[in-house]
């Protein structure tokens, strides 16, 4: 019996914390739209000017052309968004998207869900 409270007190405490996390919205950061993309880039990126971008479907990264021609790619990593300056882009299309490399082993490659070819142009 006492082994069974100690499960439910347990149980209880985790489904606090998970909500509490889910109020504070912690994690499961997206990247909202165009404007949101743009203004992301520019904050992150010194002498970036964004002028148009391309958010995936799923809101986890974005491709942000800038005004000077070249090219930030952005994802969402925890509640955050990194990103990086792109001088060529190299991209290939899959069956989930377009996943385009970032030239750099940590920041990765990244899936850009629902996008094609034509997002680079």
């Amino acid at each position: 019996m006492k082994d069974l409270i100690l499960l439910g007190g347990s149980l209880a405490a985790i489904l606090m914390l998970a909500a509490a996390a889910w109020a504070l919205r912690l994690g499961g950061g997206r990247i909202a739209g165009e404007a949101e993309a743009i203004v992301e880039a520019e904050a992150i990126l010194s002498g970036f000017e964004g002028a148009r971008a391309i958010v995936a479907s799923d809101g986890q990264a974005a491709i942000v052309h800038g005004r000077d021609g070249s090219v930030a790619l952005l994802k969402v990593h925890g509640a955050r968004v990194a990103g990086r300056r792109l001088s060529h882009p190299e991209a290939r299309p899959t069956p989930e998207g377009l996943r385009v490399a970032s030239g750099e082993a940590r920041f990765g490659s990244v899936l850009l869900r629902g996008l094609g070819p034509d997002a680079l142009a």
